[in-house]
């Protein structure tokens, strides 16, 4: 493996929901900033900068909640999701854009994301789904 993957392990911080979070964004800038949101609000954040490092972590960990951008308009994110949803059809996942599609939003909301968001008002907004729609840490997974 690469140093690539160097950036699997969370980000130590006090985590006072004990929620785990992935978040999957191949723009290090919005990666950056959102994690910074969410772990200001006691998250704990898996941050991972490429959606095969994305599909990687939801082989190897579990997760509250899913938070995937959507890539461009051939939706790079997408496998994210849907493997997300294979593991757990309960598992939250938001899928944020820079660019508004509306056939993205459509099979985002087909494959069963919880929402799909803008980018410049995405970490508010995100943090706030996590605090309501997350499973208890630590819930069994359905399949």
């Amino acid at each position: 493996m690469s140093d690539r993957f160097s950036n699997r392990t969370p980000v130590q911080r006090s985590c006072l929901n004990g929620k785990r979070v992935l978040l999957v964004d191949e723009d290090c800038g919005e990666l950056s900033c959102l994690s910074a949101t969410l772990q200001e609000r006691g998250f704990e954040v898996y941050r991972c900068d490429s959606y095969a490092e994305g599909l990687h972590q939801l082989e190897s960990r579990s997760f509250d909640f899913v938070v995937v951008c959507q890539g461009g308009p051939l939706f790079q994110g997408k496998p994210v999701l849907e493997r997300a949803i294979e593991i757990d059809r309960r598992m939250p996942v938001v899928v944020v854009t820079r660019c508004l599609d509306m056939k993205c939003y459509v099979d985002a909301m087909h494959l069963g994301a919880l929402d799909y968001l803008e980018s410049p008002h995405a970490p508010v907004a995100i943090a706030r789904l996590i605090e309501t729609h997350s499973r208890p840490h630590g819930a069994a997974a359905s399949v």
